[in-house]
């Protein structure tokens, strides 16, 4: 029998919580690690469409990047979106758990694994840890020959299944040394900077980042927010079904980016 903290376990030594930033909420956030579990959803963000699919494929366990709650509820009722879910969840039996900036952030995290879906080397914590430079936030990788900021685009489209992607540069722009960030990782530009960096990848970025990256003369691809992290999430639960092969694993099949290019 394996129970949610079995689960938890594995999770916890993918992307132990204390690499999370000190503002999140990370770790089991919703139920019961000593109940049972057979069935294990994961998703980047719990909304109605996932909670539903949750509860409609009978989910004891749900594995989200996005924390919920993440921030203290005063109140747990249907008035609020946060609530809303949450109720459902909990009416459900369904167990929740969040690694969030600990996954961004582990030695087989996202950024990671979005450097070496681009063939980077020599990569490492674009802000390493003060007592373990092995460990830290976003990625710096290097290329042994350059490329151009636009096959730079292309592969990083390629890599995400993507059609689009906003850039800000010179398509012809020489690339060897590019920096990571996914989500939402303005604050990355400074150290993109100083790390003489040819370009920088976040999920998204302000308006003025766009133009401070500009300025420097930095090359900035932004495939989305959604796009940034998602895969990893459906890599996940294939990871998972291979650890727990006697449970039934899936990533949410409802799950949608509400960004649209149209």
């Amino acid at each position: 029998m394996i129970l949610v903290r079995d689960v938890i376990d594995y999770l916890e030594n993918l992307a132990p919580t204390a690499l999370a930033a000190s503002w999140d909420n990370v770790g089991l956030l919703m139920g019961d690690a000593d109940r049972p579990v057979q069935r294990v959803m994961t998703c980047l963000t719990l909304t109605d469409e996932t909670v539903e699919e949750a509860r409609d494929q009978d989910a004891q366990l749900v594995v989200t990047h996005h924390p919920l709650p993440f921030r203290p509820l005063a109140k747990i009722t249907a008035d609020t979106v946060p609530g809303r879910l949450v109720w459902k969840l909990a009416a459900g039996q369904i167990s929740v758990y969040s690694a969030h900036t600990a996954f961004d952030s582990a030695k087989r995290g996202i950024n990671q694994r979005l450097a070496e879906g681009l063939d980077l080397v020599r990569v490492r914590p674009l802000q390493p840890a003060d007592d373990d430079e092995s460990i830290g936030t976003g990625r710096v990788g290097e290329y042994e020959q350059p490329i151009s900021l636009g096959d730079l685009a292309s592969r990083l489209k390629q890599f995400l299944e993507l059609t689009q992607l906003d850039l800000v540069g010179q398509t012809d722009r020489a690339v060897a040394r590019v920096a990571i960030g996914c989500g939402a990782a303005d604050e990355f530009l400074k150290d993109a900077v100083e790390h003489a960096c040819d370009a920088l990848i976040l999920g998204e970025a302000r308006f003025h980042t766009a133009l401070a990256a500009q300025a420097h003369q930095l090359g900035l691809l932004l495939p989305g927010h959604f796009a940034s992290e998602r895969f990893a999430m459906d890599r996940l639960a294939c990871e998972l079904g291979v650890v727990f092969p006697d449970l039934t694993i899936w990533c949410a099949e409802r799950e949608r980016d509400p960004l649209r290019r149209i």
